[in-house]
């Protein structure tokens, strides 16, 4: 995380402490005989701010070349760039920010790309479930992020065992044999390989202690109220769930030395991965699924609570007698499709029986309408033009008798 608060440093972060907190913010006069306790405010606020300084020589990863545009706002804020109190704010944003962009866009395609949208008419798939999980997702990610800080701030102070030239492990491995000079990528991909293995053994632990009733009611119960989960709930976790879910990969760097590189590759990795295995994709039958850990297995255990425990592969759930397979008569999309057929003909039913009340209206209507005109409805325009003709008509007769009788009187 080193190389990303210092990007972040230079590109928005530098610029953000000193217009919050300028370095001339605080005049301590600690020299005073008589300190006010305005100085002595200051001088505890100056003492926090700086607490955990100890230059660029220190830290030189942390800072910017001299002839670099960006190096004077190193010392315009109150808080400089190694800073405990800053470095904690300042990885939390980066954190939050990182989650909360990966959730989104991955989450998005994944749900318009992949996700088989039938799904939504499964019998158990909650109304308004994708909001749901999205507001739990946005509710759980600033708790996540706080409570990894911790972790990333260690990762920065140079406490972990991540190193940054390939060439520092592994050098010795293939020394004198014709594959001299590769040791130290071998000792990279040995450290790939442990890291997954490592990790998911973990997690395949602490996800199935999570199933315990006293910590599952607690902590896990909200993750499984999606039976049938979409990508939007790969983050929908309870936020000491979902960090306790993450703290093997955080641990790792403190006991094995990783490239810096490669480490924050795996890390990406795995929140994709996160994602991609709520993506309700039940494809079985495949030589992988026997060792893999799909979005098959995965939506397996969101129905049925007690399998398939693993992040990454099968082996783990082997072990430890909770591996169930993906088979073509589990897969949720039956009952989805089953049960938009009997929507289907339910709607058909009631448009018919809509039909034969609305016939069955405009028939009433026209009998009725029949007894009172030729038109079959009381007063159409048609009618009441008829009716007037016959009236004008009527008038225009009688008008010519009257004018008769009145010239043969006379």
């Amino acid at each position: 995380m080193d190389v990303a608060l210092r990007i972040a440093d230079e590109y928005a972060l530098d610029s953000a402490w000193a217009w919050a907190f300028p370095a001339g913010s605080l005049a301590a006069n600690v020299a005073s005989s008589t300190p006010t306790v305005k100085d002595s405010l200051s001088a505890l606020a100056l003492s926090i701010a700086r607490l955990g300084h100890r230059g660029p020589d220190a830290f030189p990863t942390l800072f910017t070349e001299s002839s670099s545009p960006f190096a004077t706002h190193q010392s315009a804020s109150l808080f400089p760039r190694d800073s405990v109190v800053r470095q904690l704010v300042s990885l939390f944003w980066i954190a939050y920010a990182g989650s909360f962009l990966l959730y989104w866009s991955v989450s998005t395609a994944s749900y318009y790309a992949l996700f088989d949208r039938r799904l939504e008419h499964h019998p158990r798939f909650l109304k308004n479930q994708v909001a749901k999980e999205i507001a739990l997702s946005m509710k759980a990610m600033p708790g996540m992020a706080a409570l990894i800080v911790p972790w990333f701030v260690g990762e920065v102070r140079g406490t972990t065992l991540l190193y940054d030239s390939v060439e520092e492990y592994g050098a010795t491995w293939f020394k004198g044999t014709a594959l001299d000079g590769y040791g130290p990528w071998a000792y990279m991909a040995f450290s790939v390989v442990t890291f997954m293995v490592f990790t998911d053994w973990c997690i395949y632990w602490i996800h199935r202690w999570l199933h315990i009733p006293f910590l599952y009611k607690r902590l896990h119960k909200p993750h499984h109220r999606w039976l049938v989960p979409t990508p939007f709930s790969a983050l929908a976790f309870h936020p000491v769930d979902g960090y306790a879910q993450s703290m093997p990969y955080h641990i790792i760097p403190y006991i094995l030395p990783i490239n810096k590189f490669v480490y924050f590759g795996m890390f990406m990795i795995v929140n994709l991965w996160t994602i991609l295995i709520h993506d309700g994709d039940m494809i079985s039958g495949h030589f992988l699924e026997k060792f893999i850990n799909s979005p098959a297995h995965h939506t397996l255990h969101h129905l049925y609570f007690t399998c398939n425990y693993g992040q990454y592969f099968t082996w783990a759930d082997k072990y430890g007698g909770s591996y169930r397979p993906p088979r073509e008569d589990l897969d949720p999309i039956h009952d989805a499709v089953k049960n938009m057929e009997r929507k289907r003909k339910l709607a058909e039913k009631e448009a018919k029986q809509a039909l034969r009340e609305q016939n069955k209206q405009f028939s009433d209507s026209s009998i009725d309408g029949d007894q009172e005109s030729d038109s079959g409805y009381e007063g159409s325009e048609a009618e009441l033009d008829k009716k007037s003709e016959v009236k004008v008509s009527h008038v225009r007769t009688i008008s010519k008798d009257e004018s008769s009788d009145i010239r043969r009187r006379r």
